[in-house]
């Protein structure tokens, strides 16, 4: 009997270890997610700054009433460099952060994350000259909102998500495809459509990566390998942070009030 307590005493202590990990390692996933989530919304707005005057002498072309591009913002927005800006952070995901995860220290996959951050608000500084900035805030919350329900239901549930992961993968490629062709189209009905998709794709998915972050953790924690659960950290906050972006992306062009 005393064997059986002593049995039952370390078994709980070490599933009390996991736990207190697990929610270490949650918090370290919201956290750099909520660092980088500030740093494209810092980097879209200064630059957005930059690329626009209200001062007719600097300007290079007028975009709205009292509103001027300067020479930095026609490049960023009309010349043939928008278009490097537009895909440089879909190519960052795929090339840079694998090469990152196999030779780099958590510490330098995290300022990779960072870098990677930035260069998504260089990508989306548009919407501030296209929406209201009252709007942009509004569609904001409501996607905050709905990302903390939606992630907070993927940790909590005890249903097996796992399943989803295929057909939501072949949704955003559908979703990508159908954005690049729509380039070319201009078509108000594809972009509503992609839109929709793409809110119900990426609330999926949010609920998804929670899950899975949550129970990579756990078939990990044993391992005791520090440094590849502190890379996992943040490539489970990458993974909830392109959620989030995109979900917000696809309400602003639902809610958002243009200028």
């Amino acid at each position: 009997m005393a064997q059986f307590d002593t049995i039952r005493g370390v078994a709980g202590a070490r599933s009390a270890e996991i736990d207190a990990g697990l929610r270490a390692h949650m918090n370290k996933v919201y956290g750099t997610m909520s660092v980088g989530m500030f740093i494209t919304f810092l980097a879209a707005w200064a630059i957005s700054g930059l690329a626009v005057t209200a001062d007719p002498s600097q300007a290079v072309a007028q975009i709205g009433a009292d509103k001027y591009l300067t020479s930095f913002g026609a490049a960023i927005y009309t010349s043939p460099l928008k278009w490097v800006i537009m895909f440089a952070p879909l190519a960052f995901v795929f090339f840079g952060f694998g090469a990152a995860m196999n030779r780099l220290s958590a510490a330098g996959v995290q300022t990779v994350f960072y870098a990677f951050a930035a260069l998504m608000g260089l990508s989306i500084s548009w919407i501030f000259l296209q929406f209201t900035g009252y709007s942009i805030i509004q569609v904001f919350l409501i996607t905050s909102i709905a990302f903390a329900g939606l992630s907070l239901w993927g940790y909590t549930t005890k249903k097996d998500i796992s399943g989803w992961g295929s057909f939501l993968i072949m949704g955003v490629i559908g979703l990508i495809v159908a954005s690049i062709v729509n380039i070319f189209l201009a078509s108000s009905a594809i972009a509503f459509a992609v839109s929709v998709l793409g809110v119900l794709i990426f609330a999926g998915l949010t609920a998804y990566d929670t899950q899975n972050i949550k129970n990579t953790y756990l078939m990990h924690a044993h391992s005791g390998d520090t440094e590849w659960l502190g890379k996992a950290a943040i490539m489970g906050a990458l993974n909830l942070y392109l959620d989030f972006i995109n979900m917000f992306m696809m309400l602003l062009q639902l809610l958002g009030n243009r200028e």
